[in-house]
């Protein structure tokens, strides 16, 4: 595609990849997503701020041959959506540099095996002169690698914030500035910065320090409304989760899918929001997204082999590796002659800070006296909502 101009003498080069259906091989993406660079022509010098996924790299050299020359390329990140095709454009701009930091350059070298004297490592909050164009670069580590970093670009007032910001989602719209792009951030983030959310809530302090007119992320479209985008990302960073109740479940004969149903209704008739999730047919990025600020967890586990159904299984080993902010986390489910479901839960998600709720599980299908045990749990859950909103409201009134 042919630049597009973000600011003067600003232009953005990016890919929209609209039929990658999978992110690592694991994450869905029901919208595709996209490769977003930008290119800087100073004064004197030129600056291109990240490459694209080396699969692309055909179309986005054609974009490329609209500037002569590049002198820097700047990596804020090692991954390789964002640096696959650095090798490529040292090939074609053979007196470019790498401008990164001494992490990064690690990684990129062993990534990407590019020379050593390609590189120009700069620290944090060191600045790059273009000539009428200063680029100061902000360290952002664990965003969601250790590496990685933000460019700002000062006259202008545009970050270039790499992951941080981003959202999968390849889409004709240059701006998010409708409030549609609330959910596919909240799933990005969900999927990417969950499990280093205090680090991103550091971060973000970090970078609102400067003045900004654009945020222009590594993935999705570019951010005008800057305040809406923080507000967003300040509510997933407290770790405050909300009044509702994950509950997902995966069922071969019906037992625990009727185990789930009436925890459903009975947490209906409780006033309690549900979000269920059919882990048979869910994906994972919406499973990740609910995880964000669900404040109970339940998740329905029938038993294969004296052992949890795979699915339940993973469902539990992802809560665990993202580490959302779980402040209660239940199990049902059902089994035939015995097994060891309930510890091997338990075991795989160890990292969760969440109070452990009575499991209700059941020999084959449920009777009368399981469904009342199902109340019960209802019963519980209401009142540990009704605690975490108390403490809410008196921590508000503290801060006042």
């Amino acid at each position: 595609m042919l630049p597009v101009k973000i600011g003067k003498e600003v232009y953005f080069i990016g890919i929209r990849d609209w039929d990658r259906e999978l992110f690592d091989a694991l994450i869905p993406l029901p919208n595709g997503t996209s490769y977003n660079s930008y290119v800087i022509k100073g004064k004197n010098k030129t600056a291109l701020i990240d490459t694209v996924d080396p699969q692309k790299w055909v179309v986005f050299s054609n974009s490329l041959k609209n500037f002569k020359d590049i002198d820097y390329v700047i990596s804020n990140h090692a991954e390789q959506d964002h640096s696959g095709s650095i090798g490529f454009v040292l090939e074609k701009y053979p007196k470019a540099k790498v401008v990164t930091n001494s992490k990064c350059r690690d990684f990129l070298r062993d990534h990407l095996h590019i020379p050593g004297d390609r590189f120009m490592v700069i620290k944090d909050g060191e600045e790059l002169e273009l000539g009428e164009k200063t680029l100061k670069f902000i360290f952002t580590p664990w965003v969601h690698w250790p590496e990685t970093m933000c460019t700002y670009l000062k006259e202008d007032q545009i970050l270039f914030s790499c992951d941080l910001f981003g959202s999968h989602l390849a889409t004709g719209n240059m701006y998010s500035d409708d409030k549609k792009i609330s959910e596919p951030l909240k799933r990005y983030f969900a999927e990417i910065m969950l499990p280093f959310s205090a680090n991103v809530g550091a971060n973000m302090k970090k970078v609102d320090e400067y003045p900004l007119s654009l945020i222009a992320p590594g993935h999705g479209p570019l951010h005008r409304d800057i305040n809406h985008i923080f507000e967003l990302y300040e509510d997933w960073t407290e770790n405050s989760p909300k009044h509702k109740v994950l509950l997902m479940y995966v069922s071969m004969h019906k037992s625990t899918e009727i185990l789930a149903s009436k925890l459903e209704q009975a947490l209906y008739m409780r006033n309690i929001p549900v979000e269920v999730v059919n882990l048979e047919k869910g994906d994972l990025g919406k499973l990740a997204e609910e995880l964000v600020d669900s404040a109970t967890v339940v998740l329905g586990v029938p038993t294969v082999l004296a052992s949890p159904h795979p699915k339940a299984a993973y469902a539990a080993y992802l809560a665990n590796m993202l580490r959302p902010p779980v402040k209660y986390f239940g199990i049902i489910g059902s089994y035939g002659w015995g097994g060891k479901s309930l510890e091997i839960i338990s075991a795989l998600v160890s990292n969760l800070k969440a109070e452990v709720l009575k499991p209700v599980m059941v020999r084959g299908l449920a009777t009368e006296k399981d469904f009342k045990e199902i109340e019960k749990l209802a019963d519980i859950i209401k009142a540990k909502h009704d605690e975490l909103k108390l403490k809410k409201v008196k921590t508000a009134a503290a801060e006042k």
